[in-house]
C-alpha cells in the first residue's frame, strides 16, 4: 500500500473508547513521524494520555465548540481528525466542520462483527457509514480482488472485563478530578455521578448477575420448547438514539410483544437478551413482565440478563432486534431476522420485511450466500481483528491500523483497486 509521508499528516484526535487504546494510537502514528495532537474535555480524557505535551484542554462550552475546533484546525494544521463515534454532539459538529474543509475524518467504532474485531472507517460509522450505499452486487465485484480464507466469528466478547473496569475508572476522575472542566456536560441524560454509580454496581453485582443469568438460561435451553429470539441494546447507544425510529426501549419492547402474542404459535416462546453492558438504568426485567401480563402472555417469555449470545442463539427459530450489531451472529447462522433501525447489515437479501406477527408465524430465511459474501467484505475492509480494551486486543489492532491511517485510500476503495493490505489473522482476545 502507497502511504502518504507521515511527516506531512497532522492528526487531532477527539474522545476515544474508554482506557489507553488512543493514547497507544497517537503514539504510534508519532512513531512514524506524524504530529499528533489531543483534545479533552474532561479529566477522563486527560488521565490516560499520557504524552502532556501534545494533549490540548478543552473547557469551553459546546455552543464555544464549532468556533475553537476551526481555530485549532487553522493553528496546527490539521489534516486527519480521529474519534470514536461520530454522534456525540462535540464529534458530529466536528465532522461537519471537518468534512467541508476537505480533512480526512478517521471512525473508530465497536466491531460490526463483534466480539474480535473493530471498525474502522473514515467519513461516518453505522448509519452514516459507507456501507448503507453498497449493494451486495458491489461488494461481489470489489472482491474480485481478493482470495483470502476468512475466519469464523466466534461467539463471545473478549475484553468484556477490561470494557467495565476502564469504563469505571473513567467516570471516577471525571466524578472526583473534573473541577478544571466546569462547562463539561456529558452525551448521556445521566449525570457523571449516576453513570458511575451504575459501573460500581456492575463490578459489585457481578457474581449476582451471573448466577441470575446462568439460571435463566438453563430453563430456556432445558424447556423443550421453540423461542424467539430478541436481542436488545443499550437505550443511549448512539445506534439506537440517532438511527432507530425508537426513543425508548419501552417501545420496542412493546411493539415485540404484541407481534408474538398475536403470530406467534401458542407453544412458541419469545426470550428478551439484555446487552452485555446493560447496567439496570431502564427496568426491563419489570416491563417486559408487564407487557407480557398485558397481553396474555407472561408465561411464555423470559428475560436473561447479558452472557454469551450463542448460549440462546444457538437454538432460537429466529430473532427481532432495533439495529444491534450482534444480530450478525444471526445471519452467520441463517437464521430468520427482522430489523426495525438502519444498520450496515440492513440489506434486503438477508432482513425480513414481513409485518411483525406474519414474522413469528413464518419467518424468511436470510441468503446465506449473499451474507457471506457481505461478511467477507467486510473482512476485507473496515473490520480488524482486535480489541480497544484488553492489552492484548489493543497490540493485536495496532500492528494493522496504524499503516491503514496513512494510506491516502479508505479501506472500501482500497479493495476496490487492488490495494488492500495483507490481513492479519484472528486471535483470541482474552
Amino acid at each position: 500500500m502507497m502511504q502518504i509521508a507521515a511527516e506531512d499528516r497532522r492528526y487531532l484526535f477527539l474522545q476515544g473508547p474508554h482506557g489507553p487504546f488512543f493514547y497507544r494510537l497517537g503514539k504510534m502514528l508519532r512513531a512514524a513521524g506524524a504530529q499528533v495532537w489531543r483534545v479533552g474535555f474532561n479529566k477522563g480524557d486527560e488521565a490516560l494520555w499520557f504524552h502532556k505535551r501534545s494533549y490540548i484542554p478543552y473547557r469551553g462550552t459546546l455552543e464555544a465548540w464549532p468556533e475553537h475546533f476551526a481555530g485549532l484546525l487553522d493553528e496546527k494544521g490539521v489534516s486527519d481528525i480521529v474519534l470514536y463515534g461520530d454522534t456525540r454532539p462535540i464529534h458530529a459538529r466536528a465532522v461537519e466542520i471537518a468534512k467541508a474543509r476537505g480533512i480526512t475524518v478517521h471512525v473508530f467504532e465497536e466491531g460490526y462483527l463483534r466480539p474480535y474485531w473493530v471498525t474502522y472507517e473514515r467519513g461516518g460509522s453505522n448509519g452514516h457509514s459507507r456501507m448503507m450505499d453498497f449493494s451486495i452486487e458491489d461488494m461481489r465485484r470489489a472482491l474480485a480482488q481478493s482470495d483470502i480464507d476468512l475466519p469464523d466469528a466466534p461467539a463471545r466478547w473478549g475484553d468484556m472485563r477490561q470494557h467495565i473496569f476502564y469504563g469505571f475508572l473513567y467516570h471516577y476522575f471525571v466524578l472526583l478530578w473534573n473541577h478544571p472542566y466546569k462547562n463539561f456536560r456529558p452525551h448521556r441524560t445521566l449525570t457523571v455521578a449516576q453513570e458511575f454509580g451504575l459501573y460500581l454496581k456492575r463490578l459489585v453485582l457481578m457474581p449476582v448477575y451471573w448466577a441470575d443469568r446462568v439460571q435463566a438460561t438453563f430453563r430456556i435451553k432445558h424447556g423443550g420448547f421453540p423461542y424467539h429470539l430478541a436481542i436488545l441494546q443499550l437505550e443511549h447507544d448512539s445506534s439506537f438514539q440517532e438511527h432507530s425510529p425508537f426513543s425508548t426501549m419501552t417501545e420496542f419492547l412493546a411493539l415485540t410483544i404484541d407481534g408474538f402474542s398475536k403470530g406467534a404459535p401458542r407453544h412458541h416462546h419469545l426470550v428478551f437478551k439484555a446487552h452485555p453492558l446493560e447496567d439496570g438504568r431502564r427496568p426491563l426485567r419489570r416491563e417486559i413482565r408487564k407487557l407480557a401480563r398485558a397481553h396474555g402472555v407472561k408465561d411464555r417469555v423470559h428475560y436473561v440478563r447479558g452472557g454469551k449470545l450463542a448460549q440462546v442463539l444457538n437454538h432460537a427459530r429466529s430473532a427481532v432486534t432495533v439495529n444491534s450489531t450482534a444480530a450478525q451472529q444471526v445471519l452467520w447462522r441463517g437464521l430468520p431476522l427482522r430489523v426495525f433501525g438502519e444498520a450496515v447489515y440492513a440489506k434486503p437479501e438477508f432482513v425480513s420485511t414481513q409485518p411483525l406477527g406474519e414474522f413469528f408465524a413464518t419467518p424468511t430465511r436470510p441468503d446465506s450466500k449473499a451474507y457471506r459474501d457481505y461478511r467477507s467484505f467486510l473482512l476485507e475492509t473496515s473490520q480488524l481483528a482486535g480489541g480497544f480494551y484488553s492489552s492484548r486486543g489493543r497490540r493485536q489492532l495496532l500492528r494493522q491500523v496504524v499503516d491503514m491511517m496513512l494510506v491516502p485510500e479508505d479501506p472500501y476503495d482500497a479493495l476496490a483497486e487492488g490495494k488492500a493490505g495483507p490481513r492479519l489473522q484472528l486471535q483470541v482476545v482474552t
